[in-house]
This record gives C-alpha cells, sequence and structure tokens, in this order.
C-alpha cells in the first residue's frame, strides 16, 4: 500500500499506529484486536427480517474492517451469513485504526471490503488505487450520490450528522450555533473529538474550514481560549456528556447521542442553525481482496432494502433515498453546510496537524 494514502490523515495514522501497536492490546471501545467471526447471538434480529433464502453459489469467508456501531456491523454480518453462507471474520474500530491496520498490513494484505465513517479518507484509498470497482452493484442508483462514487469505488450505505451534544439534566437552554460555545457560559464545559482519532470530526473541521476559509479557524482559537478539551475519540468525548462531568460535545455523533437516548441516558442533541456537516461512511471492496465474489454479495447486501431497515433502526441516515431514518431526525431537516469534499480530502493531514497544535 503506497505510503501516501496517509494525505489525508497522516495525523490520524501515526496516532493510531501508536494505539494499536500491539494488536493484542484492543479494548471494548476501539474495536477487537484481531479479526474474529462475529457473534451471531448479538445479532438475530437481522436473519429474521432478511426474509430471504441461502445463495447456494456462495461460501468460504469474508473479511470485514468496519467502523461504526458494534451491533449494527454484528446484525449486517448474520443477515448476510443467513443468505449467502459465507462466513464473516471482523475487524471494529474507528476509521484511524483501520486505516493504520491496512498500512500495517500492506505487505500482507487481509481485508476484502472496509467500512469507513469518513468520505475523505475513502477518496483518498480511490485515488492511491486501493479499491475495486463495482459499477453493478444492485440498487447502488438509489444511493445519495453525493455520497458515493460514480465509478463504483465505493458505496456510502449510511451517515451521520455532526450537532452540538447536550446533557439534559445540566443544560436546560441549548446552544443554536457552534460560536454559541465561544460564551464565557460554556467556559470548561465543552468537549471536542480529537481529529487524529475521529474520522468524522475531522470531516467537520475541514468542512467546516471548507466553508469559510482561514477565517474559520477563530471559532476553534477561541473553543480553545474558552477551556474546550480535545477529548479522544467520539466515545470518549460522549461519555462524560452522560455523566455529567461535562454539558456539551461539539462535533458529537448524532447516531450515538441517539442510541444513548433511546437507552434514557440524559442527552440530546441540536444542528446548529448556520449548518453542519453530515458524515458518510462509505463501504469499498479492496483490489488485494481473495475474496472477490463474497465481497460483490456483501456490497448487494448492504444495498438491499433489509440491511437498510437495520441502518435506519441503528439511528443512522440510510445511504439509500427511499428509506427514512428511525427515531431520529432525517437528512431533510438537518441544515448543512455547502462543503467542499475536494478541499477536505486535499487539507485533511494539515487540518488535524494544526488542530492539534491548537488544542495542545
Amino acid at each position: 500500500m503506497k505510503t501516501n494514502l496517509r494525505k489525508r490523515g497522516t495525523m490520524l495514522l501515526l496516532a493510531s499506529l501508536m494505539s494499536i501497536s500491539l494488536f493484542g492490546c484492543g479494548n471494548a471501545s476501539s474495536g477487537n484486536s484481531a479479526v474474529e467471526p462475529a457473534t451471531s447471538g448479538q445479532a438475530a434480529q437481522a436473519s429474521s427480517e432478511a426474509g430471504t433464502e441461502k445463495t447456494d453459489t456462495l461460501g468460504g469467508k469474508l473479511v470485514l474492517y468496519s467502523a461504526g456501531p458494534q451491533k449494527l456491523a454484528d446484525n449486517l454480518i448474520s443477515g448476510f451469513e443467513e443468505k449467502t453462507g459465507v462466513k464473516v471474520e471482523m475487524f471494529q474500530g474507528t476509521t484511524g485504526k483501520i486505516l493504520a491496520r491496512l498500512e500495517a498490513e500492506k505487505a500482507n494484505p487481509v481485508a476484502d471490503v472496509i467500512i469507513l465513517a469518513s468520505l475523505p479518507s475513502m477518496q483518498s484509498m480511490k485515488a492511491e488505487g486501493l479499491t475495486l470497482p463495482y459499477p453493478e452493484a444492485l440498487n447502488s442508483d438509489k444511493l445519495n450520490k453525493e455520497w458515493s462514487d460514480a465509478e463504483g469505488h465505493y458505496f456510502s450505505t449510511s451517515a451521520s450528522a455532526l450537532g452540538i451534544v447536550y446533557n439534559t439534566n445540566l443544560v436546560s437552554t441549548p446552544p443554536k450555533s457552534w460560536s454559541d460555545l465561544e460564551l464565557a457560559e460554556w467556559k470548561d464545559a465543552v468537549n471536542i473529538p480529537d481529529p487524529t482519532l475521529s474520522g468524522s470530526a475531522l470531516d467537520f473541521i475541514t468542512g467546516y474550514l471548507s466553508v469559510n476559509g482561514e477565517e474559520g479557524w477563530s471559532l476553534f482559537e477561541k473553543y480553545k481560549a474558552n477551556g474546550v478539551a480535545m477529548a479522544g475519540a467520539n466515545q470518549e468525548a460522549l461519555d462524560p456528556v452522560i455523566t455529567g462531568a461535562k454539558s456539551v460535545v461539539a462535533a458529537g455523533v448524532d447516531y450515538m447521542t441517539y442510541s444513548a437516548k433511546a437507552k434514557g441516558e440524559p442527552v440530546d442533541i441540536v444542528y446548529p442553525t448556520e449548518g453542519t456537516v453530515v458524515s458518510p461512511r462509505p463501504a469499498a471492496i479492496l483490489n488485494t481482496s481473495q475474496n472477490v465474489e463474497n465481497a460483490k454479495a456483501f456490497i448487494d447486501y448492504l444495498l438491499s432494502e433489509d440491511a437498510q431497515k437495520l441502518v435506519a433502526k441503528a439511528h443512522l441516515i440510510p445511504g439509500r433515498e427511499d428509506i427514512e431514518a428511525e427515531g431520529r431526525t432525517n437528512l431533510k431537516d438537518i441544515p448543512l453546510l455547502s462543503v467542499d469534499w475536494k478541499w477536505m480530502n486535499d487539507h485533511g493531514d494539515e487540518t488535524a496537524a494544526k488542530f492539534s497544535e491548537v488544542f495542545k
């Protein structure tokens, strides 16, 4: 794998490589440390909803590296295994850890399919010639065209949006604008995820800067001056708000918030009036795949109605435009910034480095 895959995510990769230098040191919050079969006990729901007979022409295995909710990944795997008879082995981690693992394995590639939580990171992989096109993927014509590749190199099967997450026990009047968090009333009360660990946080920061230019840095500099803390990846930034140690997460991931809220946690989310960034979650087949037909079948399954309904139930925005999300704000009701994805891709490395310097 070429080293300039890190064009957008050098800081992301370096931080992640440090965190998984020994794969046996993984933990529940960061994903499995080895490729292991997904557990079917967590995923029985998908099998019953798939409603399709097993495909006799497939068999063997598929190796999946997936960023995203563990339960959703397990449900998708269970449905696919039931339908095809293919055994899926999964490494679950953040986008940064997946990219780091791919880099570490470049001499002996393992993964067949990857799902990332960052569109620019996947765009970089396509640009480096690391993805295998599959333009005939079933139902790809139903996907949001802005999030997927016209040549079939990647397919954004779900998305999340970034917002201001707050503890409902501590906050009676939530902020309405990103700039509200500069105010004295929020001093030392706010977390923001680390963009070297969180692909979605980097999407937000680069997206915001792609709209506001160099002047956009003043927002983040004022955040730092007001005591905003850079606090690990997405879950690490959210947990202190759930417990009440902090009041707010800036650029919090919405599906995590909706999931916590559904469990009775005192959290909710607002999307700032000036707009936010949606972070698509693209899936792609690697050009080093050893199980290409199984990989194509898995992409087809991800784009199926059954799989997309599982996405909706996980509080994510479905990639297919004909299926609406459940228990959350739908895409049409979220104010969006008019981001420049190419600029985001081109400037991710320098942005992550500068953001880290501001917040060190």
